[in-house]
């Protein structure tokens, strides 16, 4: 699985003071991302945001590009536990209707991280971007797939694995065409992905369990 790069800190905060520091750099950009986009987001910008003196930020980011991994990391965090939430559910045994759940879980993230909205709108930007990106769809797909593995009692299965990236690549697409501000989106449309959705996964659980 593809994970993002770890965050290229100068130097690792160790007093409570220089923690606090980067926490409000990281919540300035994450502001920064949400409001004005990917392309407003500089040194001097997040610094302004923060309150901080911009050579600060440098003490411990040595550009932009950094920032954006760290905050990467952070929205990359928020996913994992999500759907490792979810996995545990389906291992307990309560996700009754697979479909809704994930969508709705996937779209909440969304509707709450709109810097991370920010960031994959225009990964085509950055290699940074482009990683973030990658690797949050790549632990959500991860987590699709083993919860489908536990549904149909299948393991290790290609079919499965593929698949559950093909949801994750769509679900994916449709969140970041609602998620616009600009959006002809109808509030119906997520109830559009889950028909889809669950046709899919009707003729997937049939196919990989035989009934």
């Amino acid at each position: 699985m593809n994970e993002a790069a770890q965050p290229r800190l100068r130097r690792q905060p160790q007093q409570a003071r220089s923690r606090a520091r980067v926490e409000a750099v990281l919540a300035a950009a994450d502001r920064i991302l949400a409001r004005d986009g990917f392309e407003a987001l500089t040194m001097r910008r997040i610094a302004e945001e923060a309150a901080v003196p911009v050579g600060s930020i440098y003490q411990f980011y040595p550009d932009k590009g950094a920032v954006v991994d760290a905050l990467g990391q952070q929205y990359l965090a928020n996913f994992k536990a999500a759907i490792d939430d979810l996995v545990a559910r389906a291992t307990a045994g309560d996700l009754r209707d697979p479909v809704d759940t994930i969508v709705d879980v996937y779209a909440d993230l969304f509707r709450r991280q709109p810097g991370g909205v920010a960031l994959w709108s225009g990964r085509r930007l950055s290699p940074e971007l482009a990683r973030a990106d990658d690797a949050t769809n790549a632990v959500v797909a991860d987590g699709v797939r083993r919860i489908v593995e536990h549904l149909t009692g299948t393991a290790d299965d290609e079919r499965a694995a593929r698949a559950s990236r093909m949801v994750v690549w769509v679900a994916d697409a449709v969140l970041h065409q609602v998620s616009r501000p600009d959006s002809p989106a109808s509030p119906d449309t997520l109830d559009e992905l889950k028909r889809m959705l669950r046709l899919y996964w009707a003729d997937l659980s049939t196919e990989l369990t035989g009934a």
